[in-house]
């Protein structure tokens, strides 16, 4: 079992709550915490974990997860509630980068993922979660490449290709009418000069009968 499939079971699913996704993270910026505050249990890893309740109304949460050295269990550290996000700032829009920053009401973390294509990946879940649970005011995404917006960027993407798809079927549908219509009246033309020949041949020939 994944580190990931583990917390899942391990920290939400007792809670009713399902994990969204999750990135394996080290401070950017070292700080000083109290040795008793960690329990004295020396090095850990640190996981930013996104969740959500199975009970509705949905309330999705962002937990701090951490796994100490040489156990194999998890501990539920901070958990802040997705209202309190304030600002994601991915730190570089031009290049991928595994630097990123979380600002909430009553805390200010600065993060490294363990690669930039998990944070990428991370960014893009929160995003989505963003605009899917939160009704009122939403947090900045700042220096953030324009991927991690992926599913807007996709999805207008897709409904550009589709009106261009439908301009150039009708295009077509009034040129090949343009072009009917002008065949008809070459018909009609021809149908009328046909007639009009006859006409006066039949009349030709009365003539030279009489």
């Amino acid at each position: 079992m994944s580190a990931k499939a583990a917390i899942n079971k391990e920290i939400f699913a007792p809670h009713d709550e399902r994990m969204l996704g999750a990135v394996q993270v080290k401070r950017r910026t070292k700080k000083k915490i109290p040795f008793l505050a960690t329990g004295g249990q020396g090095e850990y890893l640190t996981y930013i974990c996104l969740s959500v309740t199975n009970k509705k109304p949905s309330q999705a949460s962002i937990t701090k997860v951490k796994q100490f050295e040489g156990s194999t269990s998890f501990i539920r550290r901070s958990q802040w509630m997705l209202e309190q996000l304030r600002q994601v700032n991915g730190i570089d829009s031009n290049r991928d980068s595994p630097e990123f920053d979380l600002l909430f009401e009553n805390a200010f973390d600065q993060w490294v993922a363990s690669t930039a294509s998990e944070k990428s990946t991370f960014f893009q879940i929160l995003h989505h979660t963003c605009q899917r649970y939160l009704t009122d005011k939403k947090p900045d995404f700042i220096n953030c490449q324009s991927k991690i917006m992926g599913g807007n960027s996709i999805l207008h993407s897709a409904a550009d290709s589709v009106t261009s798809a439908v301009q150039k079927a009708s295009q077509a549908l009034n040129e090949r009418g343009e072009r009917l219509g002008r065949a008809e009246e070459k018909t009609e033309d021809m149908k009328n000069s046909a007639q009009q020949f006859a006409e006066t041949a039949h009349k030709l020939a009365m003539k030279h009968k009489c």
